[in-house]
């Protein structure tokens, strides 16, 4: 936020103030504060709120268009939700940088905003500016900008300025706009996440009415549309076709639904990988390289999209594919590329995933962190009843329930298996609450963190809360229990 403000240069004259005033010195948060404002003669209001005050901002923003009088405002509204021993809470200064994007998706050149009664140049030096940064600062604020000659699509909060929440009144067509044209990438891929968000929520709510799962052409069309514009970076490309995650999404239901958003998020990413299925196709041949391996930019980009690539196609249960992935297997050259082939193939379980994983372990059985991420995979596994097959290996040679990192690969990589680990019927709380009971006895610090993972019970239907209740029960009353396992199990009980 401070280079945000200040510009690179600016930030740089704060922080050789910040070193000449203070090296080797024990310095605070305010001496860092005090030598950007200093060195930049800035006014940054209100801005240590960041420092003494808890919570997340959530800023809403709703926007309206005057044809006539040429004028474009956009109203704000900030609120930090109140948090244990801080009741109430005073607005914060929020850096929003902004663009606005006219009809071609072309960034408009702003001149002026009104803001405050006073009306403030943005361009400066005869010099067109594309973006600004408004200074939010109180609860409630407005801003109007002059001389936008049709109503924009504004692109708010441009490269993540400020840690906040934001709500805005954009529709889902600005936001496809935003996804097909905006010049800020973060934005860009915000605007994806955003729509994606809707998109699973609304969906889940058809799966738990028993409705058909029908997924929007325009979301497919959006993503196609990125997956074929060979001047974006191939990183960025890589994370936009990203959906959200499973817990990202649960977090935003009134009860979460492990099975619902877990089905939702199966069905789109195979529909994607059938609908786009020939871009897939183009994008691991475009992306493949036989050259010797090289640690830099424009490799590991081209690594992860091509790799993204193949778990999208990976994920139709197709003999064809699965002979891609283990194409791709075979043919690596480095581990990020062996490992993704492995985890595209691991999606499917059969006699193919059992062969290539065995063979994994043969090939790395003498590299511990390698094995881990072989444990980790296995765990993580959305195959339903993978319990199971994480039991069993718990007997694997390899695993040792005294080695803190093999318990975080397994243990801890089932627990983020949410529709495994949340099952209906108990049998993940089941496994756990045994697990934190026996490695209690040989790690407690290690046993404390695992048992961590029922912390959030309370989010789940009545079922999942009275079974994940009754493992907390058992572990807080086992015998000779340590301390960092009791306080983590009795607060979690509490909440």
């Amino acid at each position: 936020m401070y280079k945000t403000l200040l510009g690179s240069q600016g930030f740089r004259k704060g922080m050789d103030l910040y070193f000449k005033r203070h090296d080797g010195q024990a310095v605070t948060c305010e001496d860092f504060f005090a030598a950007m404002r200093d060195a930049n003669d800035a006014d940054f209001a209100n801005f240590l709120q960041w420092y003494s005050q808890a919570g997340t901002p959530l800023v809403k923003v709703t926007s309206s268009y005057d044809a006539e009088a040429h004028t474009f405002t956009l109203k704000f509204s900030q609120e930090v939700p109140p948090t244990p021993g801080q009741p109430v809470k005073e607005p914060m200064f929020i850096p929003v940088v902004l663009g606005l994007l006219d009809t071609s998706g072309k960034d408009m050149s702003l001149s002026s905003v009104y803001h405050d009664g006073a009306l403030k140049s943005i361009a400066s030096d005869s010099q067109p500016a594309y973006s600004t940064i408004l200074r939010v600062t109180k609860k409630e604020e407005e801003f109007v900008f002059s001389d936008i000659l049709e109503r924009p699509v504004p692109s708010l909060l441009r490269g993540f300025s400020a840690p906040i929440r934001l709500e805005s009144d954009l529709s889902d067509s600005d936001l496809f706009f935003l996804l097909a044209h905006d010049s800020d990438e973060f934005n860009r891929w915000e605007a994806g996440q955003v729509l994606a968000r809707k998109l699973m929520l609304s969906l889940v709510a058809d799966f738990q009415q028993g409705k058909p799962l029908v997924l929007n052409p325009k979301f497919v069309q959006g993503l196609r549309s990125i997956l074929s514009d060979s001047n974006l970076d191939k990183e960025f490309i890589a994370k936009a076709i990203t959906l959200p995650g499973e817990g990202e999404i649960m977090d935003m239901m009134e009860v979460a639904d492990p099975d619902a958003v877990h089905a939702v998020r199966s069905f789109i990413r195979k529909q994607l990988a059938s609908e786009l299925k020939a871009e897939f196709l183009r994008t691991v041949e475009n992306n493949r390289s036989s050259e010797e391996y090289v640690f830099n930019h424009p490799n590991m980009a081209r690594r992860a999209l091509k790799n993204i690539a193949l778990a999208y196609l990976a994920s139709l249960e197709d003999q064809e594919l699965t002979e891609l992935a283990l194409h791709e297997y075979k043919t690596a050259t480095n581990m990020t590329d062996q490992f993704a082939a492995l985890a595209a193939i691991a999606q499917n379980p059969g006699k193919t995933c059992d062969e290539v994983l065995a063979d994994f372990y043969t090939k790395w059985q003498d590299e511990f962190l390698v094995v881990n991420k072989w444990f980790a995979l296995q765990a993580m596994s959305d195959v339903p009843g993978n319990v199971e097959n994480v039991r069993n290996l718990l007997n694997h040679p390899a695993f040792d329930l005294r080695n803190p990192n093999k318990v975080y690969s397994l243990i801890g990589g089932f627990c983020s298996s949410l529709v495994n680990f949340h099952a209906k019927d108990g049998s993940g709380y089941k496994f756990l609450g045994e697990i934190v009971v026996q490695l209690d006895k040989i790690n407690p610090q290690v046993a404390s963190r695992m048992v961590s993972a029922f912390s959030r019970w309370k989010r789940y239907d009545e079922t999942r809360q009275n079974l994940a209740k009754a493992q907390l029960e058992m572990i807080v009353s086992a015998n000779g229990l340590s301390e960092n396992v009791f306080e983590i199990a009795s607060k979690s009980l509490a909440a």
